[in-house]
């Protein structure tokens, strides 16, 4: 059975940017090749941009 999102689902493409950061999944975030969270890095956090969520925001008054 094909998720219903698929049929909709359109590739992006592979991007050659290579990011600074790894995923540590013993840490549970980003970290930068130092070992510091990503997120301490504030030149990084502006390059790279950021994002929103509305998933609760239908639902609940207090997000």
């Amino acid at each position: 059975m094909r998720p219903f999102t698929l049929n909709y689902a359109r590739p992006s493409g592979q991007s050659a940017a290579v990011p600074p950061y790894h995923f540590d999944v013993s840490l549970q975030l980003n970290v930068l090749p130092d070992g510091r969270p990503a997120v301490s890095d504030r030149a990084l956090l502006m390059a790279s941009g950021t994002t929103t969520s509305t998933a609760g925001s239908q639902t609940h008054f207090d997000d």
